[in-house]
């Protein structure tokens, strides 16, 4: 798609991001959890198996057939952002998008070959048009990661774990690959909210739009920075009791919790990395070739590491306790052992002379003495 298509240029000026690279907004989580998930024990083998057998044609087909096709004649007002939205992002193949009939709130981007995008009637009309507009940034987001793959292998799974439930231990072997990859959606939806904003480009109306999912529309009662409290206390209400019940919530969930996600985009609509993005400094597609695995690893657990040090959950004060401790205790042993051992040496025994410090370590200790003990 280039700037001169007529027809794809957005409605009104926004920043557009040529060659993008999903690196540019994927949250380190959401990236570390899917190299994770290709590394998990007979993820591959069962992916590729499911690659052949998913209902992917069938899919488009039911949508075809039952929903209303996005286009210049339908929902043509969806169809402007959908395409807004590419150009922004740079994604040179327009996806196909649906409106479906369902009262539940709700958009995915689906399809293993090629990406399809689905929004429901009860999002159209609860979302105003610059709410709607993070919307499908969010869904072209997924598209660009290449995130409708993993989440249409996740629909099926679940599926089939609901069928086999009645097995016993039929479905131990795919829950756990469920598990997984509910684990990283939930880190995949923050990365699709990010492009969510760089399509919008007004955080104000992506915060609405989440509050409105949360609490239906009536942005009349509702305040923003009300909203962004309740995860602050969410985060650090309770004890650990507390903490074991919030990971016992999330767990069946592919969504991170609305105030959560609410939280993560306003801190990173904050931060220096989303500021550069919007001054034209990201990385490109074309230098995704280069990318190595062990810098997203390293990224990832730098981010981990940062979040358990900054968290304010009971449980993770705890963890950040222990590492810390921990640490601390690895410190004063590694010291010890080498003021003991000095460096390569063997212990010193009294009187084999050598060099002594006074208390500063400037130089020899006064009435010691610089050279070897006398006999």
């Amino acid at each position: 798609m280039t700037e001169n298509d007529q027809g794809n240029v957005p409605s009104r000026q926004r920043k557009r991001f040529p060659g993008i690279s999903s690196r540019a907004y994927e949250h380190p989580a959401d990236r570390s959890a899917l190299v994770a998930l290709r590394k998990l024990s007979g993820f591959d083998t069962v992916f590729k198996a499911l690659s052949g057998l998913l209902p992917e044609r069938s899919l488009r087909l039911l949508f075809l057939s039952d929903s209303v096709r996005v286009s210049d004649a339908q929902f043509n007002h969806l169809n402007e952002m959908l395409r807004d939205a590419c150009y922004i992002l740079d994604l040179e193949k327009v996806p196909p998008m649906y409106v479906t009939q369902d009262p539940k709130p709700n958009a995915m981007c689906i399809g293993l070959d090629e990406p399809i995008i689905v929004v429901t009637t009860g999002l159209v009309e609860l979302l105003d048009e610059e709410e709607m507009r993070a919307v499908v940034g969010h869904e072209v987001g997924h598209a660009l990661s290449g995130h409708s793959v993993y989440r249409t292998v996740l629909l099926f799974l679940t599926g089939l774990a609901l069928k086999i439930a009645w097995i016993p231990l039929g479905n131990v072997a795919i829950m756990a690959i469920v598990t997984a990859l509910r684990e990283w959606f939930r880190k995949s939806e923050l990365s699709a909210d990010r492009a969510g904003l760089l399509v919008g480009q007004d955080v104000r109306a992506s915060m609405r739009g989440l509050m409105k999912i949360a609490g239906g529309n009536h942005l009349h009662e509702m305040n923003v920075d009300a909203f962004l409290a309740q995860a602050d206390e969410y985060e650090k209400a309770g004890d650990l009791r507390d903490s074991v019940l919030k990971i016992l919530n999330v767990l069946p969930r592919t969504h991170p919790f609305t105030t959560v996600r609410a939280a993560e985009l306003k801190k990173w609509s904050e931060s220096r990395d989303f500021q550069r993005i919007m001054d034209g400094h990201y990385p490109k597609r074309s230098e995704d070739k280069d990318t190595s695995v062990t810098d997203s690893f390293r990224e990832s657990a730098g981010h981990y590491a940062d979040t358990v040090r900054t968290s304010k959950d009971p449980l993770m004060k705890l963890v950040g306790d222990i590492a810390g401790g921990a640490g601390d205790l690895a410190g004063d042993l590694g010291g010890r052992l080498r003021n003991r051992f000095g460096a390569g040496q063997g212990p010193k025994q009294p009187g084999d002379g050598g060099p002594t410090t006074g208390d500063d370590g400037s130089g020899p200790a006064s009435g010691s003495g610089g050279g070897q003990s006398e006999g």
